[in-house]
């Protein structure tokens, strides 16, 4: 498996939309690969949640980083979360 660099703003991200670096790590390794733009790849991965989000409950995250893929490495630029299967 190759290594995982988050860049810093993938790191601020995080915070900034509910996910962790493990998440995005597992993302990676478990998730769906599926085509990005400006030749990147995206990943995404399905996690429940059953919890709150933003005074909102969600069943179900989806951990969406998008990674620029180099020969020994995955440059993670950005991470996306979307929450869904809420009331």
């Amino acid at each position: 498996m190759k290594q995982i660099v988050f860049s810093n703003h993938a790191l601020e991200q995080l915070s900034d939309r509910g996910a962790t670096q493990e998440e995005v790590r597992i993302t990676i390794q478990q998730g769906e690969q599926v085509p990005a733009r400006k030749d990147r790849v995206a990943f995404r991965k399905n996690f429940s949640f059953n919890s709150t989000w933003k005074e909102k409950h969600y069943e179900t995250k989806q951990v969406t980083p998008i990674v620029k893929e180099e020969p020994d490495k995955y440059t993670v630029i950005t991470v996306y979360v979307f929450y869904f299967g809420g009331e």
